[in-house]
């Protein structure tokens, strides 16, 4: 098959993974990982990661499947970054999507679901390692769908509820409250790219979690 991987940033932390998969891959497939749209040229399925960027169904029609990795179990969920919102909710369950992608948000039919458990200790990298984990397991099972001729289905008939995107300003902590309190806001910041943050004395500061090992 002719597969192209569209993730918009070069530095998402998915992108070793996308790469492994690529070279693990190789002999069966022929696949391409891309930054833009604009590199789009045509194929068997098209999956959209990360992907910053709208595509029009122009493009879309090129491929013949165009497959989003979406993680929560829609059509709850729909909308940016749905599995930090759902942590920060109290989630301990996350559900992984894989959706044709359509000109309304999140909306297309459903090829598959994947569904992972977090601890309440785990960080940001822990969580991203099990996110992408189930996007890769995902990836492959729509592949053998498509090589089988198997079909989508409509999600359920189900009102839909939407997540806004996150910009820099959600990871902005509160000094007044506890750590306890926030202990979520913290561990699913991403500290290079989101670090979770506070004012004080007219200074901004960042914060990066780390977990310690012990052997007691």
């Amino acid at each position: 098959m002719k597969i192209d991987l569209l993730c918009s940033s070069q530095d998402h932390p998915i992108n070793p993974w996308l790469v492994r998969w690529r070279e693990e891959r190789a002999q069966q497939h022929e696949i391409r990982i891309v930054r833009s749209r604009d590199q789009l040229k045509s194929g068997d399925i098209l999956f959209l990661i990360s992907c910053a960027e709208m595509i029009p169904e122009k493009l879309r029609t090129l491929y013949g499947n165009c497959v989003v990795l979406h993680a929560s179990d829609l059509p709850k969920g729909r909308g940016w970054s749905p599995h930090v919102w759902a942590i920060l909710e109290g989630a301990r369950i996350i559900t992984v999507s894989a959706i044709n992608a359509e000109d309304r948000v999140d909306s297309g039919d459903i090829w598959a679901k994947k569904t992972f458990n977090v601890a309440p200790n785990e960080l940001y990298n822990e969580i991203n390692a099990s996110l992408f984990e189930a996007e890769i397991t995902l990836m492959d099972q729509v592949i053998r769908m498509v090589e089988n001729s198997d079909a989508p289905h409509p999600q359920p008939d189900e009102e839909a509820t939407y997540y806004p995107r996150r910009t820099p300003r959600d990871s902005k902590l509160d000094p007044s409250l506890s750590i306890a309190e926030q202990f979520d806001k913290i561990r699913v910041s991403d500290p290079n790219r989101f670090p979770a943050f506070f004012e004080m004395h007219g200074t901004v500061f960042s914060i990066k979690l780390t977990r310690v090992e012990s052997d007691d």
